[in-house]
């Protein structure tokens, strides 16, 4: 058995979200849904962000239409968490924006000898489910980070150019700065 398809038969294609998930049976194509793949949506100090104790905000934003995996945005938060609980301990909060709904299918096809007696060809085409996808807009933000000082927007920035190769899409990173907040903290 073969693994995931290549992110490109998926990533840049234009779609509709397909979430057609009913209790009655009649009503519902999709039968199993497949497991989401990211486990936590926020990490960081939560409470202090919301506190407003970060001043400094940076958001990775996609800069064309695209679908995003969840196993790649799980692959993402992964290497943030991991790099910024590292070098910012318990100085910055992480969030993953978009939440994966679009359910994915593919019909698998075989190749090879005695293959023709096995598949249906595009006969019942519909295809199993594969797995999830967050469908995004252009400027549509993925990730962002918010941090205490200028030295860990540096940090934060390296860290968002690691993951730009792990995403289907050109991205760019976006700095906003709140003097509220950090007048606030002197205060």
């Amino acid at each position: 058995m073969t693994g995931l398809r290549k992110a490109n038969a998926y990533s840049k294609r234009i779609v509709v979200p397909y979430t057609r998930i009913s209790k009655r049976k009649n009503r519902s194509y999709i039968k199993v849904v497949p497991p989401q793949k990211i486990v936590k949506f926020s990490m960081g100090e939560g409470k202090v962000y919301e506190a407003g104790k970060f001043p400094h905000r940076l958001a990775l934003s996609t800069t064309e239409a695209v679908q995003i995996r969840h196993n790649a945005l799980e692959s993402c938060r992964q290497y943030l968490n991991k790099v910024l609980d590292e070098t910012l301990a318990g100085q910055y909060f992480l969030r993953v924006v978009p939440f994966p709904h679009h359910i994915q299918r593919e019909n698998k096809m075989l190749t090879g000898a005695g293959a023709d007696r096995m598949q249906t060809g595009m006969q019942l085409s519909f295809g199993k489910c594969i797995g999830k996808s967050a469908i995004l807009k252009p400027n549509a933000e993925i990730f962002f980070i918010a941090v205490a000082t200028p030295k860990a927007v540096v940090l934060a920035r390296e860290a968002f150019k690691a993951i730009k190769a792990k995403l289907p899409c050109k991205t760019r990173v976006l700095y906003e700065y709140t003097p509220q907040i950090a007048l606030q903290i002197a205060q």
